[in-house]
């Protein structure tokens, strides 16, 4: 039996790996449950640990994992629940029950086009390096989508970390919160998330090392936004 909080902590964490890819930041926590701090968020996080619902991802700060949902959110009458190791941008929408089964779309390749800074920006994305293959549900959306590798730890709050592969949808504008990859003056290129401040734009990183960049918004171009995350262990 989960109490309230920490039901609607799971839901939040799971919606948002859902949404992005990666699990919420801890203040994005914070303040999705009103909480006044990051202990309150601790405790959950332990709590509903302990009760075998999330796992904590060993060496990774503040990554998460949702291993199962309670009846209440699953629809499972038994429970089960298949972790999502790879998750794209678009939740699975739920199929009847009488419909027929839906062959899942084979794994594409995607160019990496370079490194992108997760910490100061760095050269301009240039060139293929090579290619990735990710699961053709991931970049099922309308679109073209590149990867990239992250280099840098300002948005290891944000579950992604230092050599992991990012997936981006190719896009010229983004919504407040989105992570995105910016490039900065047509010259330097950074994964952070997107806030729109009246004719500036903010560049916020996912680790309390790092300050907000806050630029004029001509100086900043969108080039995607992240739909999922690959990491090799």
């Amino acid at each position: 039996m989960l109490t309230r909080k920490q039901l609607d902590l799971l839901d939040f964490i799971n919606s948002r790996i859902q949404r992005d890819g990666v699990p919420p930041s801890f203040d994005e926590m914070k303040e999705a449950l009103n909480l006044r701090s990051k202990s309150g968020i601790h405790r959950l996080i332990s709590a509903l640990e302990e009760r075998g619902f999330i796992r904590r991802l060993a060496h990774r700060a503040r990554a998460l994992e949702i291993v199962k949902l309670p009846e209440s959110m699953s629809g499972d009458p038994a429970g089960g629940f298949t972790p999502r190791v790879i998750e794209g941008d678009k939740p699975e929408s739920p199929r009847p029950a009488n419909a027929q089964p839906v062959a899942e779309a084979p794994a594409l390749e995607l160019p990496v086009m370079g490194r992108i800074a997760a910490g100061v920006p760095i050269d301009a994305i240039a060139h293929a390096s090579h290619n990735v293959a990710v699961p053709g549900a991931m970049v099922a959306g309308p679109g073209e989508h590149y990867a990239l590798e992250v280099k840098g730890d300002s948005m290891i709050d944000a579950g992604i970390n230092d050599g992991d592969i990012v997936v981006i949808r190719e896009t010229a504008t983004a919504d407040n919160g989105d992570i995105v990859v910016a490039l900065i003056e047509d010259q330097e290129a950074t994964l952070k998330r997107f806030h729109h401040r009246g004719h500036a734009i903010a560049l916020e990183a996912a680790n309390p090392a790092y300050e907000t960049r806050v630029l004029p918004e001509d100086k900043v171009r969108i080039q995607g936004r992240l739909v999922g995350l690959i990491r090799t262990y």
